[in-house]
């Protein structure tokens, strides 16, 4: 999964957020002084969240004060220019409920025509009682979750978009709840928001998994990239929509704890269809494998850095397999990967396909990365006893 990004959505336990907009307003500038536009430069903005699977939670949860934009990306918090969507009341979102093709539409407002440049997602700070902002890790209790910038100056996007005149503009925000969920020593939990702005479309590949397999996530990749991820619901169906035909063909990886690792490649996509990979009367199913262990330590630690372990499969160059995020306060991390041949499908409109096993089945390579530092990599090869392999980041010169 590579994908910065965060907010809000709501599957059928919720209903519909209402929104109002305010434009921020300030003294003294060029901007602040614009006439009010006529109809003709005007053009609307349609924000709405979904989410990625989480790794080892059953809850993921944000309360979601407001979105901002603004057509610099520069602007401080105080700035003039600001527009806004308010969400009164703010509404207090389980981000895991947003998963396999699920949208939460969090308001649209008319906005001058124009390029905007920055995106802000803002969330209400914890207080007593229930936490605004939790986790509820699989197995555990409620913990809040520590969202320091997010509730003072808010999620800062950089993402360019433009609203044309009498055009609905959409913005769609990808939260990564796996990725941006940090374990610390003591027991808490940091957010580190990984968002992604992509295409709302009903693009799509569409599938069915074995039901009885569990914690399956089901990822879209492009060399080594994870572009979307979600995860069957009970009944083995999958949905990952949002794709950019442009980037077709891409791969399809399906994975869970302690079963072998499968991949179609070559997978298509066409522009406002569901692309189906696999069906009901035959789903993909993941046969068990043998696992190992890759773990060790990431400095230094205020680098807040990640993981991921990379795999060749056949003739794709690199998947990414598994990801983890360094412990916020001692550095550590931990991968489970299996040491059972990977397995690989070409993709072809003839369902069921055939996947066959690929040789170098214990062989990883562990890319830490964290930003404003050089990204390192390490070639493995997982066994029965955990391979430890520390990193030392050096900051970008």
């Amino acid at each position: 999964m590579n994908k910065s990004r965060l907010f809000q959505w709501v599957g059928s336990a919720l209903s519909a957020s209402v929104v109002s907009l305010l434009a921020a307003c300030g003294g003294g500038s060029d901007y602040d002084s614009t006439p009010a536009p006529s109809a003709a430069a005007t053009g609307t903005l349609r924000v709405a969240l979904t989410d990625a699977p989480a790794c080892g939670f059953d809850h993921v949860y944000v309360t979601v004060e407001r979105v901002r934009v603004h057509q610099t990306s520069s602007a401080n918090d105080n700035d003039a220019g600001w527009s806004e969507v308010v969400l009164n009341p703010a509404q207090r979102i389980d981000l895991l409920g947003l998963t396999n093709g699920v949208l939460a539409e969090l308001g649209q407002t008319p906005l001058v025509a124009g390029q905007y440049k920055q995106v802000r997602l803002v969330l209400r700070p914890n207080g007593g009682g229930t936490p605004a902002n939790s986790v509820v890790p699989t197995g555990g209790a409620e913990t809040a979750l520590d969202t320091p910038s997010a509730t003072q100056s808010g999620l800062k996007l950089i993402h360019a978009f433009t609203v044309t005149p009498n055009t609905l503009t959409d913005l769609l925000l990808d939260f990564d709840a796996c990725r941006s969920v940090v374990r610390k020593g003591n027991g808490g939990f940091n957010l580190k928001p990984v968002i992604a702005v992509i295409p709302r479309t009903t693009t799509a590949i569409v599938g069915t998994v074995d039901p009885a397999l569990i914690g399956v996530t089901v990822s879209v990749q492009k060399n080594g990239a994870v572009v979307r991820s979600t995860t069957p619901n009970a009944n083995g169906d999958f949905v990952l929509s949002g794709l950019d035909p442009a980037q077709s063909p891409f791969d399809v990886v399906f994975r869970a704890t302690s079963v072998t690792t499968s991949v179609v490649t070559a997978m298509p996509i066409t522009a406002g269809a569901s692309t189906r990979i696999s069906t009901t009367a035959a789903p993909i199913t993941l046969p068990v494998a043998v696992t190992g262990v890759a773990n060790g330590k990431i400095l230094p630690i205020a680098a807040s850095a990640s993981i991921r372990a990379l795999q060749a499969v056949g003739t794709v160059p690199k998947i990414e397999v598994a990801h983890d995020n360094a412990d916020a306060t001692i550095g550590n991390y931990s991968l489970t990967l299996p040491i059972t041949a990977a397995r690989l499908a070409t993709y072809s409109m003839n369902l069921p396909l055939t996947f066959n096993p690929q040789p170098g089945a214990a062989n990883y390579t562990l890319e830490a990365f964290a930003t404003g530092y050089v990204t390192q990599s390490k070639p493995v090869t997982i066994g029965a006893v955990p391979v430890v392999n520390d990193f030392t980041l050096v900051a970008v010169p």
